[in-house]
């Protein structure tokens, strides 16, 4: 063999295994990407919370201690986080969202009400007046055949792509046990919504107030961690494994036979 053919067939070995690596690494970035897609809707149920709550509570004791508001206007301006992030998701999206638009309505109509009647007490059980209504609706819309909470539970069930829309699709038309853990992610939130209401009515007008600013996040976080936790045992991960084996199952299947069955119903958080 000439040297001229040695170094040829050494190039060539050589772009072979960088092209291996290169298509290695991105498959790599590939499965990488998808897992951050994949953790951005529950990052993202996770930090809406914690932000409404952590937010207004630390601004209550800045406003309260540090620049010696009074209960009634240090609650009232507190509230004032919550309110422009729903209102600003309204405008993102353009669109009415029946979800938001009553916990913008509820957070005005209690802040109007406590501002009127100056007491602070009724100013802590707006909060969960907003939460016990956001609740019961849930529960309602699960009774009337639209479950609420669907509008969160499809994209990450489904990963948001097109194949797993349909698997979700034909799922709901033609499974029961699926339609029924659908049901139930919406019941076990609606339910722990409204008993996280009750109790933080019950601390609204027992406990103190400066110590029910922070018992109150605390009560919501809890909440929303376990009705995560409990919902997600229940419903979620089980309808996800649905979705992905039909998905599997149809993956070979022709067009024209994966396709049938009747359309699930879109939400968007509530009916528009």
């Amino acid at each position: 063999m000439s040297q001229s053919q040695s170094q040829s067939q050494s190039q060539s070995q050589s772009q072979s295994q960088s092209s291996g690596r290169s298509r290695s690494a991105g498959g790599s970035r590939g499965r990488g990407h998808g897992r951050d897609e994949d953790r951005g809707p529950l990052l993202e149920s996770f930090l809406s919370p914690i932000v409404d709550a952590g937010v207004p509570m630390a601004s209550y004791y800045l406003l309260s201690g540090g620049f010696g508001l009074s209960e009634v206007a240090a609650l009232g301006w507190s509230s004032v986080v919550p309110v422009v992030r729903t209102v600003w998701g309204l405008v993102q999206s353009r669109r009415i969202n029946g979800l938001a638009l009553l916990i913008l309505v509820a957070n005005a109509v209690g802040l109007t009400l406590s501002s009127v009647t100056g007491d602070p007490r009724l100013m802590l059980a707006k909060d969960s007046g907003v939460t016990g209504a956001v609740g019961m609706v849930v529960l309602l819309s699960v009774r009337g055949g639209r479950p609420l909470m669907t509008a969160g539970l499809r994209p990450w069930a489904t990963k948001g792509s097109a194949a797993g829309n349909a698997a979700w699709d034909r799922l709901w038309a033609a499974s029961a046990p699926f339609r029924r853990a659908e049901r139930r992610f919406s019941v076990i939130w609606g339910s722990a919504l409204l008993a996280e209401c009750v109790l933080r009515v019950i601390g609204a007008y027992t406990v103190p107030v400066p110590t029910m600013v922070w018992l109150s996040t605390v009560l919501a976080v809890v909440a929303v961690v376990l009705a995560m936790l409990v919902a997600g045992g229940a419903a979620a991960v089980p309808m996800r494994n649905m979705v992905e084996a039909e998905r599997t199952r149809t993956a070979g299947a022709r067009p024209d036979e994966a396709g049938g069955g009747e359309r699930a119903p879109e939400y968007a958080g509530s009916p528009e």
